[in-house]
């Protein structure tokens, strides 16, 4: 067995900022992650189920080590009480099972929240790593390494367009879909290397330490969901969850996840007073002019300068489709924008749409509403049904 996960730091940042919120603000709560392969792949899944398997034994032998725990500690907003809870953390394998049924892969992890939510990165990344070594290396490699090259010679172009009012930024966001990690790490050195005059940073906590570049990410759709089953009125969840954020981090990664419910029920939650303590809003699905044009007009509602705020764009982006947002957005606001699968998954093959989503918290169901229809997660259609009530969120939608 080739190990694929060698440090528990081969993670998204947003997996430890969520993982120390909830772990001091609601650490006995009870939540299910599942695996969900939203197309057909090009062999079936079920076919990694004892691969798999081995992979989660070997990831749950793994400890942070000391200078991992340098490193976490070393930035600012973390706390000293969740480093000595990562220093005793190990994952459980009886918190996560590996099954089929039929052609499906099932992949369930459920338990404590902070104990199961950090799971659900490396089961992604396992699977996709598994899954295209069945396929020829040597050309896949080299069409990624020719397609690399690509992108570097299109921002060369870019060099020669006027300038705008602000500055083009893009990240790596490609751990959970990436082709292998030794892939994302060369992608992400080359990049360094090449292109550091627009390549801000990377989600990956390892290869941030490792190439000496700023750590990115906030939080993601299982925040927010999450406290729709901790107690507040539904109405209130994404305020709840906001303020929460607001007092664990005080001004420190100021990036609002938007889509949870639609843009137009979280600009309805998002008042002056978050929109001035958030430094901007992250876009996951949706037409990203429509997102951005209304993210915009909020702000000039509330007599914000836009100029002030950042949107982050992060949804099936390539380089090509950035660079357009940045040209239409790039003089009234500042952009940033997070590309995933198209860095460190372009090989030539068909990727996997693979997610593992909460959906399940305290024995309740949760759910994400979607601006994009098809990425809806829910499977208890009467909660769905309620959540749109509430939210005013057409049948349609998502």
């Amino acid at each position: 067995m080739q190990p694929i996960i060698h440090s528990l730091l081969d993670n998204d940042l947003y997996k430890f900022t969520m993982w120390q919120a909830m772990l001091h603000r609601h650490p006995q709560t009870q939540a299910e992650y599942s695996f969900v392969c939203r197309h057909e792949p090009g062999y079936p899944l079920t076919d990694l189920e004892q691969e798999l398997g081995e992979q989660l034994d070997h990831l749950c032998t793994l400890r942070f080590r000391p200078d991992e725990l340098r490193y976490i500690a070393g930035l600012r907003y973390i706390k000293s009480d969740f480093v000595d809870f990562l220093r005793i953390f190990q994952f459980q394998r009886d918190f996560v099972s590996v099954r089929h049924t039929g052609n499906t892969l099932e992949v369930v992890a459920n338990g404590p929240q902070v104990h199961v939510m950090a799971f659900e990165i490396y089961v992604l990344a396992i699977v996709n790593e598994l899954y295209f070594r069945r396929f020829e290396a040597e050309t896949a490699l080299a069409t990624g390494r020719r397609r690399l090259l690509d992108k570097l010679e299109l921002l060369n172009r870019f060099d020669h367009e006027p300038a705008r009012t602000h500055p083009f930024e893009f990240f790596d966001f490609g751990v959970r879909r990436r082709y292998s990690g030794a892939w994302q790490r060369e992608v992400v050195t080359t990049l360094k290397r090449e292109a550091s005059r627009y390549f801000k940073g990377t989600s990956n906590v390892l290869l941030a330490r490792d190439l000496d570049l700023v750590p990115i990410g906030t939080m993601a759709h299982e925040y927010l969901q999450t406290y729709q089953a901790l107690g507040v009125r539904l109405r209130d969840f994404q305020k709840a969850a906001l303020e929460s954020w607001v007092q664990e981090y005080r001004g420190d990664l100021g990036t609002a996840l938007t889509d949870v419910v639609g843009m137009d029920a979280f600009l309805a939650d998002f008042d002056l007073y978050f929109a001035k303590l958030f430094d901007g809003l992250r876009h996951d699905s949706g037409d990203p002019y429509v997102w951005g044009e209304k993210a915009i007009a909020h702000y000039e509602k509330l007599r914000i300068n836009p100029h002030t705020k950042r949107l982050t764009f992060s949804d099936s982006l390539d380089l090509p489709r950035a660079l357009a947002l940045y040209r239409h957005f790039a003089d009234r606001t500042q952009t940033g924008f997070g590309i995933g699968t198209n860095l460190t998954n372009d090989m030539g093959h068909k990727t996997l749409h693979i997610v593992m989503k909460l959906t399940h918290c305290n024995g309740q169901p949760v759910a994400k509403l979607s601006d994009s229809p098809g990425k809806t997660i829910c499977d208890d259609q009467t909660f769905l049904a309620y959540l749109r009530q509430v939210f005013n969120v057409p049948p349609a939608a998502g």
